[in-house]
């Protein structure tokens, strides 16, 4: 796919969906949203630096923003620039000492550091025309869940090699990562602040119908049907899913599991 043409977007929710958590891409003043699938893992991380939670260790991305600070490098934008074959591919546009640097990423990662820097997000029209989906599809979660993502990584104290290496995100920069995304509930719909996001609970605002997100759920999550996503994107990320927690359950000899998981990634064709 050609991606030339940009339009400037919001990181605009993060959702759950029946293949994995998503991250809602919305060109600004549009009425549809890009949903990215992402891991369980990069959904804590992007919706802490969407909250402004301070944690007791840095995470991968706040690392990221720190090396950036420490290397004089400034991020200028986020790019989100290609969907092949059900897969999504972004890229950071970094300046250090007035030359531009261009540096390949998966959408969860560069997601994961705009949030953090505040900086510009940018995305393919003609990736917007392929895998876009109407906002009116995001709907408010249930909020009787558990702890929100954010909340369980905050007060866990250090992150950790167990806690990053638990569960995959996107294989190369996936499809449909998602969080939130659509529309809510009406007018009632509002996008929660940080402590509301640290705390998994919702705040009052203005409505999906005018622009904003669904409240967040009590797991910090809107919902959003699997079934809305593209067909292509949601078999080919589920895939890369699946593939990603087979390597991990064959490194750790669990092979009961990875032939159940292989069996799976058989049946979508992959």
């Amino acid at each position: 796919m050609s991606a030339e043409t940009f339009v400037e977007a919001d990181i605009w929710t993060i959702a759950q969906t029946d293949q994995g958590n998503v991250v809602l891409v919305r060109p600004k003043g549009s009425d549809l949203a890009v949903p990215i699938i992402i891991g369980q893992l990069e959904t804590q991380s992007i919706l802490i630096g969407m909250g402004g939670v301070e944690v007791p260790r840095p995470l991968t991305h706040d690392l990221a923003v720190s090396l950036l600070k420490a290397l004089s490098a400034s991020l200028l934008r986020i790019e989100i620039n290609d969907l092949q074959e059900g897969t999504f591919y972004a890229r950071l546009v970094l300046r250090q000492e007035g030359e531009e640097i261009v540096v390949d990423a998966r959408p969860s990662d560069a997601i994961g550091i705009a949030v953090r820097t505040g900086c510009p997000v940018f995305i393919s029209e003609a990736v917007v025309d392929e895998a876009g989906i109407s906002v009116n599809l995001v709907t408010e979660a249930d909020r009787s869940g558990d702890e929100s993502p954010a909340e369980g990584m905050a007060g866990g104290g250090e992150e950790g090699e167990d806690s990053e290496g638990a569960i995959g995100e996107e294989g190369g920069d996936e499809a449909s990562e998602g969080d939130e995304d659509g529309n809510g509930e009406g007018d009632e719909a509002g996008l929660a602040g940080p402590a509301d996001i640290a705390a998994g609970e919702p705040s009052p605002g203005e409505g999906a119908g005018r622009g904003q997100p669904p409240r967040l759920g009590r797991g910090g999550l809107s919902r959003l049907d699997g079934a809305d996503l593209p067909e292509s994107v949601a078999q080919s990320e589920e895939a890369r899913l699946l593939r990603e927690e087979l390597e991990e359950a064959i490194a750790v000899e669990d092979y009961e599991r990875a032939a159940f998981l292989r069996d799976r990634i058989r049946s979508l064709g992959g």
